[in-house]
Parts: structure tokens; C-alpha cells; sequence
């Protein structure tokens, strides 16, 4: 389970550090695709399996599944980590999630996401009402 959040920054040749918390779980291969809100995902790859399972199942005939299941596979990228836990980032996905230099990684239970700080910085001072999420969340049993 990835939990956790770590700032750093990613170096001149778009390489990031990844924290030697989440890394443990990361291994040294994962998928590395664009992210809802705007922020990148990293995948372990038993996870990933997992998720791409449960999208080949969506129906090619439903508008909205096709347009997700392009979205998450146009982007995944297959990462090594180095032996100093870097891992270079493709320049398609630094665009996408708007990454210069400051970034935050974060564990999310099954994944990483990997935000500019910027955006981090954004959504966390964003109104968004935790407490009327929660409730809803427990309407479905969690």
C-alpha cells in the first residue's frame, strides 16, 4: 500500500527521484500514464495488470468506455528506476501534467500520483468539501 507525501524536484534530464517509501512498492519496472486531475499515475505492475484487465472488459461500443480506455493506454509509459531510484519521465507526460522542475508524489493505497507542485498546491487550497465527500463515500459502504 502506497501512502505518503514527499516533495522534491525533477532534474535537468527529466528524471525524478522516486521517494525509497513508495519505490519498495514500485519495484524496478511500472507503468507510468497520465492521471485524472490533471496529475500522472504510477502503476506497480501486478496493479497495472489488474487495471488493464478491468479495461479490456469495458464495451467497444460505448462512446465514453473507448475514450477512457485511450486516455489511460495513449499515455503508459514503461519505467525503469535507476540504481540511485530515478526514473526518467517522458516528455509527452511532463506536458500533460505541466511538470517544470517542483513536484510532489504522493501514495494513493494501489498507485502513485506524481503532481507538479503547483497543481498540488491548487487543489489542496481548492473548496472542495471533504466532509460532504466522506458522507457520500459511506453511502457506499465505505
Amino acid at each position: 500500500m502506497f501512502i505518503g507525501e514527499y516533495s522534491h524536484a525533477i532534474d535537468s534530464k527529466n528524471r525524478i527521484i522516486i521517494p525509497s517509501k513508495l519505490r519498495e512498492g514500485l519495484g524496478n519496472t511500472f507503468v507510468l500514464t497520465k492521471g485524472l486531475d490533471g496529475c500522472l499515475y504510477a502503476y506497480p505492475m501486478d496493479e497495472w495488470k489488474q487495471l488493464e484487465e478491468k479495461l479490456r472488459k469495458l464495451p467497444l461500443t460505448n462512446k465514453d468506455a473507448r475514450a477512457f480506455v485511450r486516455f489511460f493506454f495513449s499515455g503508459a509509459n514503461l519505467i525503469n528506476i535507476d540504481k540511485q531510484g530515478r526514473a526518467l519521465v517522458p516528455q509527452n507526460l511532463l506536458e500533460y501534467g505541466k511538470i517544470t522542475k517542483e513536484i510532489v508524489s504522493i501514495g494513493v493505497a494501489t498507485r502513485i500520483e506524481i503532481w507538479s507542485k503547483q497543481k498540488w498546491d491548487e487543489y489542496n487550497s481548492s473548496d472542495i468539501d471533504f466532509a460532504s465527500i466522506a458522507e457520500k463515500m459511506s453511502e457506499l459502504g465505505i
